[in-house]
């Protein structure tokens, strides 16, 4: 993992995720907010052993581009290949693996849009699901 740099503390970045943790979207309108939250995502990422990532997009194109988008903002190696299997039409769910560097892909019928990330930590305090985050916040 990559360092963030940022004057959040871990504390602070883990408020922040908490934040947009919830039932009803919270929808980023501000470009304060969304560099504030993209700094919460890495350094929170940055202090985890791995996570899952989960994208649900209108389709597979989408979903793709935003995993690269959030794995290069988390300085991950980006070099995936795309699957020729994945449903190109319709609305996809990706779920990426940070210690594999791989992922699955399904089609989905719910009509959410956006990202969850799910940390596994040694550190209880780390763990968690955290999201809906914005399908376009790296971008």
């Amino acid at each position: 993992m990559t360092q963030a740099n940022s004057n959040l503390s871990v504390d602070d970045a883990l408020k922040i995720l908490k934040d947009y943790s919830c039932l009803q979207i919270k929808i980023v309108d501000f470009e304060a907010d969304k560099h504030k939250l993209r700094q919460a995502i890495k350094i929170v990422s940055n202090s985890c052993e791995t996570e899952n990532i989960g994208i649900c997009a209108d389709n597979f194109q989408e979903g793709f581009a935003t995993l690269k988008s959030y794995l290069k903002a988390l300085g991950l190696s980006e070099n995936l290949e795309k699957s020729a299997t994945a449903p190109q039409r319709t609305p996809v769910y990706i779920k990426f693996n940070t210690e594999t560097m791989s992922y699955y892909v399904d089609c989905y019928t719910g009509s959410y849009r956006g990202v969850l990330i799910s940390c596994q930590s040694d550190n209880h305090n780390l763990v968690g699901t955290y999201g809906h985050f914005p399908l376009n916040l790296f971008e």
